[in-house]
């Protein structure tokens, strides 16, 4: 088995955890956390007045009727902008993977994103007041939001990519390579040295916006992205089969000790940053039909799946407490604090769960099991969707009901699939015990007869 492991699935993981384009685009996303969970619990904070309608006046009552201004305004200035913040990040981050600094690959794929963007909007405006007819047209300047939000969030990577990678390479060509004079200051001199490569760039995004749009009359680049890609592969993630998948596959990383969510972060992160981003905007406008809201989306997985991490190994810690409190004293202590914060390595390598065969089928179904009643839950309308982002660290039914912002539903649900977790844990737990038990005998019978024959 550890050959098989070593020679096929090790190498698979190192390549997929080490390639340098889904390790800026993870780490981009996770150093965007700060943003991203403070836009969506402004976002939470606003929308809490409608449910818990005593706090709604109570704080209309302190800060009067525009008391929710504050929330907006950091939803505005956060969630509002994610995709200019993930094509700075994700820039500066492959440009050092390639031992630049970063800086000026940061500014030309931010401006190779801009110029690919429509520069006039169309707008509706009554011929006078009260009047029922209304004049249209172009407006040169005005820009979409949503050009800026995560629904551009795909093709604002794809565009950081393509641009840092023909910045980088230019930059390494000597003739396009402007040497100033030993008393320029080097900063200067740094700049011109790059100048050549960033116009160059910048002039071939500049060139390929301008023929796409010949050739789709007049679409821009990133509607034709968003039309083509990233709607079909959208709703293709967003369902049943690629949330077990994906569970099962985190799960079977961590049964041969790779991380599972870090090897698999470059890809899943984007997708659940999207639809986590479109769900909080809708929640943001009040819309009310769940139809329009992803399931799969955001913080789901940690707030209904992994409880005390990859496996639910929550559940394993309270399955000990009940059948194995003795057995597993010292390890109860040494997990238990961490798991209840969604760390669960005490528990994976110290029990351990890594290689065990004993464990294999409740550490990797029972977050299935999870995934499809959490799944089917909020799709049949039961639970409400993840409107909210928490931190991953959030401990399980407070996270259940911060990630539905404050729906009861969602603490139930996290509840439920934590007594489901602690059920599926709880017969292996009992046959470990078992077979420790039965072997501790073996041996004890072992030493008296080595001491009866001595």
């Amino acid at each position: 088995m550890m050959k098989f492991i070593d020679k096929f699935i090790m190498p698979i993981a190192a390549k997929i955890g080490s390639q340098r384009h889904l390790l800026a685009i993870r780490d981009t996303l996770i150093g965007m956390i700060a943003i991203t969970i403070v836009g969506s619990f402004a976002v939470l904070l606003n929308n809490l007045g409608e449910i818990i309608k005593p706090y709604g006046r109570m704080m209309e009552a302190i800060f009067g009727e525009n008391w929710k201004t504050l929330g907006g305004d950091i939803w505005f200035g956060t969630i509002a902008f994610l995709t200019v913040f993930a094509v700075f990040g994700i820039s500066y981050k492959l440009a050092k993977s390639y031992g630049d600094d970063g800086f000026e690959a940061m500014m030309v794929a931010a401006a190779s994103y801009f110029l690919l963007l429509p520069q006039t909007a169309n707008v509706s405006l009554p011929l006078a007041e009260g009047a029922t007819e209304t004049v249209s047209g172009g407006v040169w300047g005005l820009i979409s939001v949503n050009y800026f939000n995560a629904t551009s969030l795909f093709s604002g990577i794809i565009v950081a990519i393509v641009a840092t990678e023909v910045f980088v390479r230019l930059s390494k060509v000597k003739y396009l390579t402007i040497k100033m004079p030993a008393g320029v200051p080097p900063q200067v001199a740094k700049s011109f040295a790059r100048l050549i490569p960033g116009m160059a760039t910048i002039f071939i995004v500049g060139i390929v916006g301008v023929i796409f749009r010949m050739i789709t009359d007049g679409q821009v680049l990133n509607d034709w992205i968003n039309t083509v890609i990233v709607s079909p592969l959208t709703n293709a993630a967003d369902s049943l089969p690629f949330a077990i998948l994906l569970v099962f596959i985190d799960c079977a990383f961590w049964m041969v000790g790779i991380h599972g969510s870090n090897v698999l972060g470059g890809i899943t992160s984007p997708l659940f940053e999207k639809t986590g981003a479109d769900n909080i905007t809708l929640y943001q406008q009040g819309v009310e039909a769940l139809s329009q809201y992803h399931v799969l989306a955001g913080s789901f997985l940690d707030a209904f799946v992994f409880l005390g991490g990859s496996g639910g190994t929550l559940g394993l810690i309270i399955a000990m407490i009940i059948a194995g409190r003795k057995r597993y004293k010292q390890l109860i202590g040494l997990g238990g604090a961490p798991g209840l914060f969604q760390i669960n390595e005490p528990i994976i390598f110290g029990l351990p769960i890594v290689l065990n065969p004993i464990w294999f089928i409740p550490f990797i179904f029972g977050p299935v099991i999870t995934t499809i009643i959490s799944y089917l839950s909020i799709q049949w309308g039961w639970v409400a969707p993840v409107t909210a982002k928490i931190p991953w660290v959030t401990p399980p039914i407070i996270g259940g009901y911060l990630a539905t912002s404050g729906h009861v539903s969602g603490a139930v649900l996290a509840a439920l699939n934590l007594c489901i977790l602690t059920v599926v844990y709880l017969p292996f737990v009992y046959a470990s015990v078992r077979m420790d038990s039965k072997n501790k005998n073996k041996e004890e019978l072992t030493k008296n007869s080595d001491s009866l024959s001595a």
